[in-house]
């Protein structure tokens, strides 16, 4: 079940905000909170519930151990235990068959491959309880003694499956006690409505046309290359960021307040910076849980460097084309750091916001094609070598689509926000409508999606 999937939106939602409401007490809310959790993560494959029960029961229970053994050797047993239980469990579902190939292949043997599917969201889950025993074995946060509160912060559905990844100490507090009120609902709903109608008028259609330029390497011109990239980097953007949104604004509608996801990526000035604003939640958890405690940029700065960004590149997904995604970005990030940083700081805004933009726009080549053979035609058309320069479809693409071309680059920028309040302070009365703003968003979102058939959420097979 997406959060895009009118079963989604017309069913589980309503029902769930209306039982949440009525419940009195917040042990109540938080039952029912962890129950429609449960229930929506097994909508698809309700066996994989244990694997989600595993990783939160084993950090609930690690985390009492070492509130309990506030020194010796206990506590670091505890950390250890969680640490070997939560990646081995990541390990095993969504590792094992990608390393059980490659022995195979290198090997020549028939080892056989598991057949189970990924469970939703176990990249993200598994992150997030394993950032409560760290911060509890550095004494950062107090223990959670009720395993219902602690289910409630693990379960949580709203960004349960694909983030923001949520540490326990930015929702601690809520947990405890949160309050529903009027004012909080109506920016939930407003933040919803905004990611809604970012992925069902923005994701899916630009989805849709890079699709149609990407889908046969063997076929692609200079032209279909870059302006299929271009709009797969919007997709990706839009799909996650909307996702982002929409999670923040159903925390916003119980009581819960999220951390921020995305900050305009694509008006970076740099890589570095680029990675400052895209998926925040998990750069920051490599920042803080891997590369400071390697040395950060004290020590080892490039070695720390290169594990932090081999090993984002293999989060996202069990193939080596993210993992050489990952490397892509990690070459860039040396380069900016020893090289030409300092240099490209100095330059005009422009230069540097150019540049960054098609950094990235390299980029998506790899995540999109799992083979090299695809790889090495796509990169081809890109540098136009040996590749004619154009052909009929993307140009008869571009100019079908040059309208949401020009909607996805103002979209993705701050200017909209930045005009929006300016204009408030001439009209105070213009805040008054955003209710109005939210209900159009979502009614235009339904009856797009009432006519769709193209609608996946990316991050889900993360």
């Amino acid at each position: 079940m997406v959060f895009s999937s009118l079963t989604f939106l017309c069913l589980f939602l309503p029902v769930f905000l209306l039982v949440y409401n009525i419940s009195g007490k917040l042990t109540y809310k938080n039952i029912v909170l962890v129950l429609f959790s449960l229930f929506f993560y097994a909508w698809g494959e309700p066996i994989w519930i244990l694997a989600l029960l595993a990783s939160g029961t084993t950090d609930y229970i690690c985390g009492r151990v070492i509130d309990k053994h506030s020194n010796g050797k206990g506590r670091k047993i505890a950390l250890v235990a969680s640490l070997i239980i939560n990646l081995g469990l990541l390990g095993t579902f969504k590792y094992s068959g990608f390393i059980i190939e490659n022995i195979n292949a290198l090997l020549g043997t028939s080892i056989k491959e598991p057949a189970f599917n990924l469970p939703l969201g176990i990249s993200f889950y598994t992150f997030q309880t394993l950032s409560y025993t760290i911060d509890m074995y550095r004494g950062e946060i107090r223990v959670q003694k009720s395993f219902l509160s602690f289910m409630c912060y693990v379960s949580m559905f709203p960004q349960l499956v694909a983030g923001p990844i949520v540490r326990y100490s930015e929702v601690e507090k809520e947990v405890y006690n949160r309050k529903v009120t009027l004012k909080g609902f109506s920016e939930g709903v407003t933040r919803f409505s905004i990611g809604l109608a970012k992925k069902t008028l923005l994701a899916n259609p630009a989805g849709a046309a890079a699709a149609m330029l990407l889908s046969d390497a063997s076929k692609l011109t200079a032209t279909t290359a870059w302006l299929g990239a271009f709009l797969y980097g919007y997709q990706v953007y839009f799909d996650f960021s909307g996702y982002s949104d929409m999670a923040i604004g159903i925390g916003k509608m119980i009581g819960f307040t999220f951390p921020e996801n995305f900050n305009y990526p694509f008006e970076c000035r740099s890589v570095t910076d680029f990675w400052r604003r895209w998926h925040i939640s998990l750069s920051s958890f490599f920042r803080d849980y891997l590369y400071i405690p390697l040395g950060g940029n004290k020590r080892f700065t490039a070695r720390n460097i290169a594990i932090v960004w081999i090993l984002t590149g293999i989060w996202h997904g069990a193939a080596w084309n993210y993992l050489y995604w990952g490397v892509y970005y990690g070459i860039f990030l040396l380069f900016e750091r020893y090289v030409f940083g300092k240099a490209l700081a100095k330059l005009p805004a422009l230069f540097g916001r150019l540049y960054g933009f098609l950094a990235i726009l390299g980029s998506w080549g790899i995540f999109f094609y799992p083979t090299a053979a695809e790889r090495r035609m796509y990169y081809k058309a890109f540098f136009m070598i040996d590749t004619p320069l154009s052909s009929f479809l993307p140009e008869s693409i571009l100019m079908s689509h040059i309208w949401l071309i020009v909607v996805l680059v103002i979209a993705a920028s701050s200017a909209p926000k930045r005009l929006y309040k300016y204009m408030c302070e001439f009209f105070p009365r213009l805040s008054l409508t955003e209710p109005f703003y939210a209900a159009g968003c979502i009614l235009t979102s339904f009856l797009m999606l009432l006519g769709q058939t193209y609608n996946p959420f990316l991050y889900f097979r993360f």
